[in-house]
């Protein structure tokens, strides 16, 4: 047997022995997204009202078209499918809304706003430094609006340690500039991607459970 083919076999027997928990990236995906979209669709239903006119305001909202029905819309989408994702209940078919739900987030409220959730206030740190290497759109403006967020911070600190007890202010961690960019949106939207055709994991999701008792049709 040739050096290729033993490290072939050698790869697959590596990759089956794990087969038996290759539902734990499911389930860490599942872990992690559940909480946040129960959190976010608890806060619309309890700021209904409020979640409807920033929906529906031209201007200073979203300008989105039936506001109330978009609202509740979100709200259950996020709050029901959060709890079915912790169980791993229909895991495909919910993860198809809150996708919906994340690419009318990152459209309507965060594109204006580019990539970052968080403004990056330095180039060397920032994903926008290899980009700009290789001549990605937007990257250029994006280190730029790093020294102007730099420099807005560092005056933030001067007044607030000449005016204030800036060790207590920064006790919980440092200050940020939030930029609201698409960052998080598209995050969850590729987490959603990958559950929606890995499903919610063996063993440890109930559509593997319920699938023994609805089996697959034979075609």
């Amino acid at each position: 047997m040739s050096l290729v083919a033993n490290v072939s076999a050698l790869y697959y027997r590596t990759v089956d022995a794990f087969a038996h928990i290759d539902g734990l990236p499911a389930l860490l995906l599942r872990v992690y997204l559940a909480p946040i979209f129960i959190t976010a669709g608890l806060h619309k239903i309890n700021h209904i009202e409020d979640i409807i006119s920033w929906f529906g305001n031209p201007d200073w909202g979203l300008g989105l078209p039936a506001p109330e029905l978009m609202a509740y819309l979100a709200a259950y989408t996020e709050f029901l499918g959060g709890f079915a994702l912790l169980l791993g209940l229909a895991t495909r078919l919910v993860a198809i809304p809150l996708m919906v739900t994340m690419l009318v987030a990152a459209l309507t409220a965060h594109w204006d706003n580019g990539w970052f959730a968080i403004a990056s206030s330095g180039q060397e740190t920032s994903i926008a430094y290899v980009l700009e290497m290789i001549g990605f759109p937007g990257a250029k403006e994006s280190l730029e609006n790093s020294l102007e967020v730099a420099t807005r911070l560092g005056r933030a600190k001067e007044i607030l340690e000449e005016n204030g007890n800036y060790s207590w202010l920064s006790g919980k961690g440092s200050f940020v500039v939030l930029n609201n960019g698409i960052e998080f949106a598209a995050t969850y939207f590729i987490m959603l991607l990958s559950l929606f055709f890995t499903g919610g994991g063996r063993y440890v999701s109930a559509d593997h459970y319920l699938a023994k008792v609805f089996p697959k049709p034979q075609s």
